[in-house]
């Protein structure tokens, strides 16, 4: 049997081509697999609720900006700490990861609880800041206090997945939600098909299947190689080793929590529109992450390997890593969009088989996948910086591109024409903006040509 050391993927050495996809392909599945089980959520309240199932599916879909700010604000500082823990790999510098990987974990503990609290005392003025309708909110607010008492183990996961991520492992966060996921279902059918619960059972379902996720890897981190193992005695909060992930993940946080605040301005013109139109939204939206979970995996691939790479001084690699995801990652998501294009109204169908839900719905996919087009530019670019820790920048010009640009356009151009087509077309003005100024930005940094002197010559092969 191969050490855990022997099964990581080897970033410093080697094609590039051809790890890229090792590395991106299961990030993907893991995000693709969380989003096919918070999509079980929208699918059994749609289908085996006794009561108003579009009410339900609206209010477990009117959640979902207010949950992915939240989450997103976490997975970039959890990025951060991927970004860090890469650089000390690439440095050698095992005691520097090792201080990194505890103050990771105790930092997402606290994290957690913080955010539980100060959410349940506030869920209730969020969802009615949101314009959730009358005969929604009561389901919706069940929904949310619920979900947010789960902060803790959902953060855990997302920065331990992040810890194994930083060293190649990226296997090993899937297989624990594929697990967890699998009973997330199970609990889904269980406590609303034969409960007969509404949009707590699935919100219960939900925290309970995020606890078992983060308890796989907690107890596979103690039982890692050396440089990412985890040792309870240890488990403390290094000040370096906290800054240093701040200074990178708090802004790649806030560009992630920019976009959902957009989201959230989104939704709220989306809710104005009725619960038709909220139900047909919800659904497409967790179809449409489908595709941009498989092309933000290369987004984390880019930050991953530069961050290695760099912290080993081959720039070089560094700037093939970007070409290269910006090729294979077009690939990847043109393939998805089309098999997503051709299925959508049968999967739209899934969630609601309203004609009428499926029709707004198929509209959205066809707008925010045209959209993509420039997202993919934005966010590998974005990478590629933070891999490099300039990561303050991509934040900035995502708060005025894609924040600014659209929270205008739901502000002047909605009133009108109310539509949802008009909502949603906010997405590719707003990220071809975005596309253009971090390009830019790219142009004007240039990190390989700034840290060219660096680069080292590749050992000789043996040694």
């Amino acid at each position: 049997m191969r050490s855990a050391e022997s099964k990581r993927l080897d970033m410093l050495h080697g094609p590039i081509w051809s790890k890229l996809p090792q590395f991106a392909l299961p990030v993907a599945a893991t995000a693709i697999l969380e989003q096919l089980f918070n999509a079980s959520d929208i699918a059994v309240v749609g289908n085996f609720t006794g009561a108003d199932k579009t009410i339900a599916v609206a209010a477990v879909g009117a959640n979902s900006a207010l949950i992915a700010l939240i989450v997103n604000l976490f997975i970039g500082i959890a990025l951060g700490a991927n970004v860090v823990i890469a650089n000390a790999v690439g440095r050698g510098d095992r005691e520097a990861v090792q201080k990194a990987v505890h103050t990771s974990i105790v930092f997402s503990l606290l994290g957690g609880i913080v955010v539980a609290v100060l959410g349940e005392l506030a869920a209730a003025t969020l969802l009615r800041t949101l314009h959730v309708p009358d005969d929604v909110f009561p389901q919706a607010l069940l929904y949310l206090r619920i979900y947010l008492m789960g902060m803790p183990v959902i953060l855990l996961y997302n920065f331990e997945a992040a810890i194994f991520r930083s060293v190649g492992e990226t296997r090993v966060p899937l297989v624990a939600l594929a697990m967890s996921g699998v009973l997330n279902v199970l609990l889904n059918l269980f406590f609303v098909a034969v409960l007969h619960m509404t949009v707590n059972g699935v919100a219960i379902a939900t925290v309970m299947a995020n606890a078992f996720s983060s308890a796989l890897l907690f107890r596979r981190l103690l039982r890692s190689g050396k440089d990412i193992r985890l040792e309870p005695r240890r488990l403390r909060m290094d000040g370096r080793s906290l800054w240093m992930i701040l200074c990178i993940g708090l802004p790649a946080g806030l560009q992630s929590a920019v976009f959902a605040i957009s989201n959230i301005v989104i939704q709220s013109a989306i809710n104005s529109l009725g619960k038709v139109v909220m139900a047909a939204s919800s659904a497409a939206y967790n179809i449409e992450v489908f595709a941009h979970d498989v092309m933000n995996s290369y987004n984390q691939a880019c930050t991953t390997f530069v961050g290695q790479n760099y912290g080993a001084g081959q720039i070089r690699r560094c700037r093939k890593t970007l070409y290269l995801c910006l090729i294979e990652d077009a690939v990847s998501l043109g393939a998805t969009v089309a098999l997503v294009l051709l299925t959508g109204c049968f999967l739209l169908s899934i969630f609601n088989n309203d004609p009428q839900v499926i029709a707004l719905g198929y509209d959205r996919l066809k707008i925010v996948f045209f959209a993509y087009i420039f997202s993919l530019l934005y966010e590998v670019m974005s990478g590629y910086l933070r891999g490099f820790g300039i990561s303050l920048v991509p934040a900035a010009l995502t708060a005025l591109g894609v924040c600014g640009i659209r929270i205008a356009w739901i502000h002047f151009a909605f009133p009108q024409h109310p539509t949802l087509q008009t909502i949603m077309t906010s997405y590719p003005v707003s990220l071809s903006a975005t596309a253009l100024m971090i390009f830019i930005a790219l142009l004007c940094y240039r990190p390989a040509r700034k840290h060219a002197a660096m680069e080292r010559e590749p050992a000789p092969a043996g040694k």
